[in-house]
């Protein structure tokens, strides 16, 4: 499997768009790795996790061909992980396939809650064109075949009214946790992976608020994300396994190339604006 990140950043971006603080400020002098847009990953070029505000970004500075993309999973529905009403611009009128008796509509799976204030916007589409999107209800803890895919949502500390979800991925006999946008995992999360006997051959972990140690709930840092690799890698993990953080906030206090000599001293890897991976080589 293949796992490209082509959005970075927590909501605000980094630098944050309306932001003078030292860190902003000191990414914008950086440049280069340290500009993060908002958060959007890749599986194969078919499998989406979040439909970031800043897609449309994303296909141009970073190549992402959306007209690829088979099935879209959401974490949440917070706007900088679903901006639904780009979804419209896939739609007849706006978008022409090259062949439109093949098109088939975009799979999105989510939680009913994250989707309840915007279903409307994926109905509207529908009843302009029928083979532009289409949604589906998934539950936490129940593994559903997707394209060539086992997903299996697990109940992520975040948003509660959102019913928010972090993804087991499978193929091929390789796996991915993807733990966005999380706090450290909860009691059930964790039951449902011990009892799971699944080793995982690449982790990305949410550290949103990167040296502040206190960051536990709803987000976490560093030292979280430390406290989550130790437990995995008691029993889920091997000498292989990737651990990677991703999604960052300038209210962590470090720029990208700051953050990763220290990633590195505690075994991470860290995320940039199309970063890509290759599991199971």
């Amino acid at each position: 499997m293949k796992i490209k990140f082509y959005g970075t950043a927590a909501a605000e971006g980094f630098p944050g768009m309306f932001c003078s603080c030292e860190t902003c400020e000191k990414a914008r002098k950086a440049g280069g790795k340290n500009i993060r847009t908002r958060s959007q990953t890749v599986i194969d070029n078919e499998l989406m996790i979040d439909f970031s505000a800043d897609s449309y970004l994303h296909t141009l500075n970073y190549g992402l061909d959306l007209r690829k993309i088979k099935a879209c999973l959401l974490t949440h529905g917070h706007d900088d992980h679903f901006y639904p009403y780009d979804f419209h611009y896939r739609a007849y009128g706006y978008a022409y396939f090259m062949n439109e008796n093949e098109k088939e509509p975009l799979q999105i799976y989510s939680t009913k809650a994250s989707v309840n204030d915007s279903l409307h916007i994926i109905d509207d589409t529908k009843k302009r064109d029928e083979k532009s999107v289409n949604w589906n209800e998934i539950v936490p803890f129940k593994t559903y075949e997707i394209l060539n895919y086992k997903v299996t949502p697990l109940k992520a500390d975040h948003a509660k009214n959102l019913d928010p979800v972090i993804y087991i991925i499978e193929k091929d006999g390789n796996v991915i946790l993807y733990a966005h946008d999380t706090g450290y995992f909860l009691d059930e999360t964790w039951e449902y992976i011990e009892n799971s006997n699944i080793k995982f051959d690449f982790v990305s972990l949410d550290c949103t608020s990167i040296l502040n140690e206190k960051a536990y709930n709803n987000h976490m840092g560093l030292k979280a994300c430390c406290d989550v690799k130790e437990r995995i890698l008691k029993k889920n993990a091997t000498e292989k396994t990737v651990f990677c953080l991703h999604h960052f906030s300038h209210n962590g206090k470090l720029i990208y190339d700051d953050l990763v000599p220290v990633a590195k001293e505690f075994g991470f890897e860290v995320t940039y604006d199309s970063a890509e991976f290759v599991i199971g080589e």
